[in-house]
């Protein structure tokens, strides 16, 4: 699948150095897990994950934030196998051991097309469970394009300290984009997140010092679906509403994938 033209405006050189930050880590998947891999491009590969609960456990795909790779959610993964959850953690171009380099518009166009490789290993593997994909933070903008590309596939979208706005990106990047001689691009989330339909949780710290906390209510005053809820995790910064000491992100993480 080619790169999405319609966020090409995204690829200038300059800015994708603020946007991605690469790293590259080779490891062996922890008990429990596998690793699997797709060719996105004629010179790129994208990996994730997976962690398996049981055959019938509900599905998370996760797209993570810009600085992480999968395996920084191996430690993680525990709680979600143990909460009856299987999740699958999504690399980009550049990241983990996928190949390549990161471009906005590739990553989106990668995005579904790992959804589309992981159903069909869950569907030659007998998994039954429901599908939910989840972004955090710039995986925000692969999972709500991913929920809207996905109708009829997914039974949720998971949202954790997204942005709606292109003002809040540049925050998060931390450049000027005067100097670099960039307008404004506008930014797909909020328009995105207007036709997404399946059902809707946005989790949002309290605190967040990179993504400010009005972008969550942005994102869920705009949001399209019927059955959508908003929960702030009082007291804490950006980096730390998911920690699994964090009883509120928790139970609300469950009772939304278990009650859909």
């Amino acid at each position: 699948m080619d790169p999405r033209p319609e966020y090409s405006a995204l690829d200038n050189p300059e800015l994708l150095q603020y946007i991605f930050y690469p790293r590259r880590c080779e490891s062996r998947p922890p008990a429990g897990g596998e690793d699997f891999g797709i060719q996105v491009g004629n010179d790129a590969s994208v990996t994730w994950r997976f962690h398996a609960h049981s055959q019938d456990s509900p599905s998370i795909l996760l797209f993570h934030g810009y600085g992480q790779v999968a395996s920084d959610y191996d430690s993680t993964a525990v709680w979600y196998r143990e909460s009856g959850i299987n999740l699958c953690v999504a690399d980009y171009r550049g990241y983990g051991s996928s190949t390549g380099r990161p471009t906005f518009s590739g990553t989106i166009s990668d995005a579904r097309q790992i959804l589309d490789s992981f159903q069909t290993v869950l569907a030659s593997r007998g998994y039954t469970g429901k599908l939910f994909v989840m972004g955090q933070s710039l995986g925000s903008v692969c999972a709500i394009d991913v929920a809207l590309g996905g109708a009829g596939r997914l039974s949720g979208l998971i949202v954790e300290g997204g942005f709606a706005t292109w003002e809040a990106l540049v925050h998060l990047m931390g450049f000027d984009r005067r100097s670099l001689g960039i307008g404004d691009l506008g930014f797909p989330n909020l328009t995105n997140i207007r036709a997404v339909k399946v059902p809707t949780l946005i989790l949002h710290a309290e605190m967040d010092r990179l993504i400010p906390v009005e972008e969550a209510y942005s994102l869920y005053e705009s949001a399209g679906a019927a059955d959508k809820r908003l929960v702030v995790i009082p007291g804490v910064d950006h980096h730390d509403s998911g920690t699994t000491g964090n009883e509120l992100y928790l139970a609300s993480l469950r009772e939304f994938v278990f009650s859909r």
